[in-house]
């Protein structure tokens, strides 16, 4: 049995992964600022008031987890805000950069202590991201901050090879959830998760630093 980490548990993608992860017999930390109702309902700890963003909470965290090893933290709480090019809002561009690129990689510092060779990390980035696949521009922010993330979970994925954490950087695909708008074009929850857990479960020495779709698409940087 492992033992999963989940940020942003509380609805969407974040709460999927839970579902999938407690159902086939394995044990969840979720986190979140605070719980839904269907969060609830499952079968695992549930630490609310975690804000990836405030070094107090995650610190306040590891002290609530401290004698506990984690098989895998899921990065996957972030935040969407729209940025076109004459529109710009720097505090939304510096607010997107400090929630999905910086909180992720501190937040693993952290938890560091937390974790054991062969212990996985997934960043939960996306393929807007990507700078070869970027066709349609605008979502400065967004693009900007993810693009950020991915480079620093490379980093990462050569700095912990020595220890034998292993890191993937992953895109659920175009999802339908609050964040999208529920867009009628997206796949869903139930098939984005599944996806994921696939990409996590094969990660490996040979395959770390590597960049995924949740399809299994290896994705151009």
């Amino acid at each position: 049995m492992s033992t999963f980490l989940i940020t942003g548990s509380n609805r969407g993608i974040g709460l999927e992964l839970c579902k999938q992860i407690i159902a086939r017999g394995d044990e969840v930390i979720a986190t979140c600022r605070e719980a839904s109702s269907e969060l609830k309902k499952l079968s695992l700890r549930i630490e609310e008031g975690v804000d990836i963003s405030s070094e107090d909470s995650i610190t306040n965290l590891r002290q609530k987890l401290l004698g506990i090893e984690l098989d895998c933290i899921i990065h996957n709480a972030g935040i969407y805000e729209f940025n076109a090019f004459d529109d710009l809002d720097k505090e939304s561009i510096i607010r997107q950069f400090v929630v999905n690129a910086l909180s992720p990689i501190f937040m693993t510092k952290s938890l560091k202590s937390l974790l054991k060779r062969s212990s996985k990390i997934a960043f939960i980035t996306s393929r807007m991201g990507s700078i070869g696949d970027n066709s349609s521009g605008s979502s400065y922010g967004y693009r900007m901050s993810k693009v950020a993330l991915s480079m620093a979970a490379k980093s990462l994925s050569r700095d912990f090879l020595k220890e034998e954490i292993y890191v993937a950087i992953l895109h659920p695909g175009l999802v339908s959830t609050r964040m999208t708008g529920f867009t009628k074009y997206g796949i869903s929850t139930e098939e984005s998760a599944n996806g994921l857990i696939k990409r996590i479960d094969s990660l490996s020495r040979n395959n770390t630093g590597t960049f995924w779709h949740a399809n299994g698409e290896i994705l151009p940087w």
